[in-house]
């Protein structure tokens, strides 16, 4: 297979940014699809489905490391297992801790109502798909299309391109609307590309993400990005779409959109100190930005 250090036609072409987002995305794809088809055919029981979602989870980071050391001929420096678990870590507390203030406060405008409990097992059924639902969109729209186009055009282009197609893709979800999107693109988009952004590695977006999914479903039985959830608590919303989120859930609420917004600009702040914006290809000095701490 060719390289992107071979004088060649091919390693020309890899250096194109789209083709190697399409070339990175089908790397991805064909794995997934070859061991999702039969679980989702033939495999109903819930256990099976679990360690199947973990299988596929597997699959993914695995894909993309392949990618990554066969086509682009590097070390894949954003899955660097020494940063792994502290990163992991601190993500899941960070997205937990973020929708946490955002029930917080719809609890205290009277939005969100406990009204009882559904015990632990609809908690812990839901956790593994969350776990491959996190690390899949994040490999793919923070390891792939973020990074790839940051590399071409930019840190800020970046960021802005893939939290619209972020947002974009959350059309596909039901019930959701334009004002949905634009809500994912505000407070996902900009701060998990901002967690990469700041640590050059995927691990801390990649807990933020599935943090924010387990907490919103499988705790508080919040509908995730349009799909119904019962987790831990019996709860009901009520109030305006623009405080409950209507039928996409409360992340698509103002106020879900003004807590991860001040998080990703924090985040920002914080990646532009430690000097890890990348410059795009027609600036004075187009350094690449500083890597984090392997």
């Amino acid at each position: 297979m060719p390289t992107l250090s071979e004088s060649s036609r091919g390693a020309r072409l890899l250096r194109n940014p789209l083709i190697r987002i399409v070339l990175a995305l089908l790397s991805i794809a064909i794995p997934f699809a070859i061991v999702a088809t039969p679980f989702n055919l033939f495999v109903q029981n819930r256990v099976l489905r679990a360690v199947g979602a973990l299988l596929l989870t597997a699959v993914v980071l695995c894909a993309y490391c392949v990618y990554v050391r066969w086509v682009e001929k590097r070390a894949v420096a954003e899955l660097s297992r020494k940063q792994a678990i502290p990163e992991i870590l601190s993500g899941l507390a960070f997205g937990a801790l973020l929708f946490s203030a955002t029930i917080g406060i719809l609890a205290a405008l009277g939005v969100y109502q406990v009204t009882g409990s559904n015990g632990w097992q609809p908690m812990i059924a839901g956790v593994a798909g969350f776990i491959l639902f996190g690390v899949l969109e994040e490999v793919v729209m923070r390891g792939i299309l973020f990074r790839i186009v940051e590399q071409a055009l930019g840190s800020w282009i970046a960021l802005g391109l893939s939290a619209v197609v972020f947002g974009a893709l959350h059309l596909l979800n039901p019930g959701a609307t334009l004002l949905n999107a634009a809500a994912i693109s505000v407070e996902g988009g900009v701060l998990l590309a901002a967690a990469y952004m700041l640590t050059r590695r995927l691990w801390l977006c990649i807990g933020i993400h599935i943090a924010w999914n387990f907490t919103q479903g499988g705790i508080f039985s919040i509908t995730v990005s349009g799909g119904a959830s019962k987790g831990l608590l019996q709860a009901r919303m009520a109030g305006p779409d623009w405080l409950t989120g209507g039928r996409f859930g409360a992340e698509a609420s103002v106020v879900a959109c003004a807590v991860c917004l001040a998080a990703g600009i924090t985040l920002l702040v914080l990646a532009v100190k430690k000097g890890r914006i990348v410059r795009p290809f027609w600036s004075e000095r187009p350094t690449p930005a500083k890597p984090a701490e392997a």
